[in-house]
């Protein structure tokens, strides 16, 4: 293959990197907050001034990356950028070139526009977000320095819902910051909606199942916009206890509003695929939760034959039914080791009662004879 295909790969991967850095990126310092971090300033200090800052600059660095690949072809050999310019190559790499060229100085002319346009950015989106929030349309000064001073606060929530954007809640504001702007809305006329949940088997951070929801925020106040927070299931309780104001879930929408809500509905589909234990006696309410009959029984079936018998061997539970598939679920995940949520399934746990030791494959969903 011609080096021309291979810088091109290499210059569109390292793009893709740049506007929306991996993992790996980001622990190696590698964005754009940390390697402007000193123009940039203290977020914690000035968090408003520090996001108009950075707006600014991943505009501009984004805008210039099509130049720079450009610049790059021509410096490599691969084009001649004086013949291409004068037009005596074909008019796509004419159109290429010059829209390459043209961009970063529009965004240039857009970014002295908001610098010295009025007076203090306040012409930037940003500051146009925050104006809407202000009695004078504009002064928008004001509203930042509540932002920055409820920011500085230890009680505030910031979620990180991906490499590029973050969710920041403190007293009384609720702000999604992306790449160019932020979203901006005060709780006390806000409605928070949970409008959607999607579930997948693998995420790019864990080895196991991942659950998303997505909340539309809709401010009231007049000339203020909608947006969306999409995050993990797993924080929605920690956005949930923050927020002044309640969140309302569809009725059509679930979700899994904590680590143990996700493992207890894992655990019973699980359970319901080892084979059923028939009895004839008759069942009394759950020990554990007093509210529904038991359900289950600890039958060992996993034939644990191959270990030593040791302290870790699955052994027979001799107890009469006595807990419900829900208290047993939240028993055995109380036993596993919390900073390692994806070995509970194959782990071991004891009998609430008789302390015999058993595994998943060990509980029995009960079936009523009729004798």
């Amino acid at each position: 293959m011609s080096a021309y295909f291979f810088y091109t790969l290499f210059y569109f991967l390292m793009s893709g990197c740049i506007v929306y850095p991996p993992t790996e990126f980001v622990s190696a310092g590698l964005t754009i907050r940390n390697i402007f971090a000193n123009w940039l300033g203290s977020e914690n200090e000035f968090f408003i001034q520090y996001h108009i800052r950075r707006s600014v600059i991943t505009l501009f660095v984004h805008c210039m990356l099509p130049f720079g690949y450009v610049l790059g072809l021509a410096v490599f050999g691969h084009i001649d950028l004086a013949q291409v310019l004068i037009g005596n190559v074909n008019l796509f790499w004419f159109m290429i070139t010059t829209s390459a060229m043209l961009v970063p100085l529009y965004v240039l002319f857009l970014i002295v526009s908001w610098a010295l346009l009025g007076s203090n950015w306040s012409t930037h989106p940003i500051a146009k977000a925050l104006s809407v929030y202000s009695n004078d349309s504009n002064t928008w000064t004001a509203v930042a320095s509540n932002i920055n001073i409820e920011y500085r606060r230890i009680d505030k929530i910031v979620i990180d819902t991906n490499s590029v954007t973050q969710v920041v809640v403190t007293d009384n504001w609720i702000i999604k910051v992306t790449p160019y702007k932020l979203d901006v809305a005060h709780q006390s006329d806000t409605a928070l909606v949970l409008n959607r949940s999607d579930t997948h088997v693998m995420s790019h951070t864990s080895r196991g199942e991942v659950q998303y929801v997505n909340i539309e925020v809709k401010p009231t106040r007049p000339r203020s916009r909608s947006f969306n927070i999409r995050l993990n299931a797993l924080d929605f309780k920690d956005l949930q206890d923050k927020v002044a104001r309640p969140i309302v879930v569809l009725q059509n929408v679930t979700f899994h509003r904590t680590l143990l809500d996700r493992f207890i509905d894992t655990f019973k589909e699980q359970v319901a695929q080892n084979p059923h234990y028939e009895t004839a006696q008759e069942l009394e309410q759950c020990i554990g939760c007093m509210q529904v009959t038991s359900n289950v029984k600890l039958n060992k079936l996993c034939g644990d034959v191959t270990e030593e018998r040791g302290p870790d061997a699955c052994v027979t539970c001799f107890c009469r039914p006595m807990w419900c598939i829900d208290c047993m679920a939240k028993w055995f995940a109380s036993r596993q080791d919390e900073n390692s949520p994806e070995t509970w399934l194959s782990s071991k746990c004891t009998c609430p009662v008789c302390r015999a030791r058993f595994c998943l494959l060990d509980v029995c969903l009960i079936l009523v004879s009729s004798n």
